[in-house]
């Protein structure tokens, strides 16, 4: 489980393809203190597993159906990504239930700078698009967000000048795609709305479940 809230920018140095699809080896300054082999990581908002470590370097393995499902299919050597070790139980949580699961990828379709501000359009894509409020959360690349509107597929989030210094969203430019994950929440209200189960709720269902006395 993670936050959204990233730790610190890394650099692509190295892209080993394998039999299980590639292993990502990734330069790090503050994180890399911090990891160990077997531990959870969001590289870009999809969580991975350490494989490798030096006092530099950490690597990562992305199988085929984690690179088919986000932009990690596209990382270059040099590229920029966004790093989140996972949640400790006794952390502050300052964002929102990420789960480095993505669900989508999303095409940068406007981006308005305003000083060291911004605002970014995005298009979602349409299986996710009922999972999108305003005001709610989502993370793009593994940060946690805001939505400030919604059109349809196009959702609107204002970036603070922070965001965009400390994350590679800084990077990026129109027509460049990002990893989505909507909020863990709404999904399960979804599969809570869908029960049939629930659908059939009556005073006798009720009583089998041990409640409303005789």
């Amino acid at each position: 489980m993670f936050t959204g809230l990233i730790e610190e920018m890394g650099k692509i140095k190295g892209i080993t393809p394998n039999t299980k699809g590639k292993e990502f080896r990734i330069e790090s300054k503050k994180v890399i203190n911090h990891l160990n082999i077997g531990d959870s990581v969001a590289i870009d908002g999809a969580c991975l597993t350490v494989t490798a470590q030096t006092k530099e370097y950490f690597s990562v393995q992305a199988v085929e159906e984690t690179l088919v499902k986000t932009t990690l299919k596209n990382v270059k050597i040099g590229s920029s990504v966004n790093i989140e070790r996972a949640v400790l139980a006794i952390g502050r949580f300052g964002g929102h239930f990420v789960q480095g699961h993505v669900d989508g990828i999303a095409e940068i379709v406007s981006f308005q700078r305003t000083g060291e501000a911004a605002k970014l359009k995005i298009k979602i894509p349409d299986a996710i698009v009922k999972y999108i409020v305003l005001k709610g959360s989502i993370a793009l690349n593994g940060i946690s967000l805001t939505v400030a509107e919604v059109n349809g597929s196009i959702v609107t989030i204002a970036l603070i000048p922070l965001t965009l210094k400390n994350t590679n969203l800084g990077q990026k430019r129109v027509g460049n795609s990002l990893n989505i994950e909507v909020d863990l929440l709404a999904k399960y209200v979804e599969n809570f709305l869908k029960s049939k189960e629930q659908k059939t709720i009556s005073v006798e269902k009720i009583k089998t479940w041990g409640y409303g006395g005789n």
